[in-house]
């Protein structure tokens, strides 16, 4: 640890290896002190701290937490790579708890760029380590490696946009399900019958859950068909959906895509093949990315409440790690369906 110093009397500075012989413990036991407290026994953290103040050394938030045992650090685990296409619902949920923690005078640190056994191992290993106040994680499962889990690290865990309540994590999560079935009934309402889900990676949380709610909607309708194709989120699924959907005789006249990326992705391709949307075709996004209004046609799509999301994130795991109380095991956030340029009625009279 390369510590700030202070100047004393002018011209004194004075450096870690001081607070070391002042405490009379060696510069690296100084250095865990003050950035992993949670690894050093009470006795010597006191020490540290009262040899650290006496000089005017690091006379800031390290030496304050260090009274306190806390490193006011949170553990961000992310569900794999960032998606560098128009969704950045996971971006924007990054920034916004960014921002609130620092808000609160915690750091966040992201664990992870993917989901290799390696880095869940390191993420475990900075929990275990008493490096970190408490961990959110977003869009997955609670970690486990090397037969760890997370969830036994002893620190408080706040899951976002997965629902880990039944392993007792408490999880905030938004209406998936409740807002799909909203867009299959606007969809009805006007006039179309003949339906494709192009969804998400079979078993994701938010796929199993929008595609219910789209079950849900046409589960007592006798005169509606409905198609699925599986997709991954990303561009090249929706590119690989509207193949599909070209070349069938009787096209379904609505289309809901389980992402945005899919969503513009279709639309570019069913567009260079003549098709006219939403005329021929209706087709909503979601995620509620920015760029959607200013696609051709611009994009009708489901909004996700990132920044409320995000706050709410922060709300429950500040709660935890500073022993307020406990927080809701499932709390759930409203997402809304934004309808623009690309829904419409079918050219068609439904079918009776």
């Amino acid at each position: 640890m390369t510590g700030r110093t202070k100047r004393v009397g002018g011209n004194t500075t004075v450096s870690i290896q001081d607070v070391a012989r002042e405490a009379g413990v060696a510069a690296s036991t100084v250095s865990r002190a003050l950035t992993i407290p949670g690894r050093i026994g009470r006795e010597t953290r006191e020490k540290v701290l009262e040899a650290a103040n006496r000089l005017g050394y690091t006379a800031n938030a390290a030496a304050r937490n260090l009274r306190k045992g806390q490193s006011r650090v949170v553990l961000l685990v992310l569900p794999g790579p960032f998606n560098s296409g128009a969704s950045q619902v996971i971006g924007e949920i990054i920034t916004v708890i960014d921002k609130e923690l620092a808000a609160q005078d915690y750091s966040l640190v992201i664990a992870n760029v993917d989901r290799q056994e390696d880095s869940d191992r390191y993420m475990l290993d900075l929990a275990f380590s008493g490096r970190v106040d408490g961990a959110i994680i977003i869009s997955s499962g609670v970690p486990e490696a090397g037969g760890r889990s997370l969830a036994d690290s002893g620190i408080p865990i706040v899951s976002a946009l997965f629902d880990c309540s039944p392993e007792g994590v408490p999880s905030i999560v938004t209406n998936d399900r409740d807002v799909s079935r909203e867009v299959i009934e606007d969809l009805l309402g006007r006039g179309h019958r003949d339906f494709l889900y192009l969804g998400g990676p079979r078993g994701n949380y938010v796929e199993t859950q929008r595609y219910k709610g789209v079950r849900s909607a046409l589960s007592r309708l006798k005169d509606c068909t409905l198609k699925y194709i599986n997709g991954d989120f990303h561009f090249s699924s929706g590119t690989a959906a509207a193949e599909i959907w070209l070349k069938q005789e009787r096209r379904p006249t609505a289309v809901f895509c389980c992402s945005d990326d899919m969503a513009i992705a279709f639309i570019r391709r069913v567009a260079e093949a003549g098709v006219k949307v939403p005329r021929d075709v209706s087709i909503v996004g979601f995620d509620g990315s920015s760029v959607g209004a200013f696609t051709v046609p611009s994009l009708s799509s489901v909004r996700q409440p990132t920044t409320l999301l995000g706050q709410e994130v922060v709300k429950a795991v500040i709660r935890l790690m500073e022993r307020r109380g406990d927080v809701a095991p499932r709390t759930i956030v409203a997402s809304q369906m934004i309808a623009r340029e690309s829904v419409g009625a079918p050219a068609t009279a439904p079918r009776r």
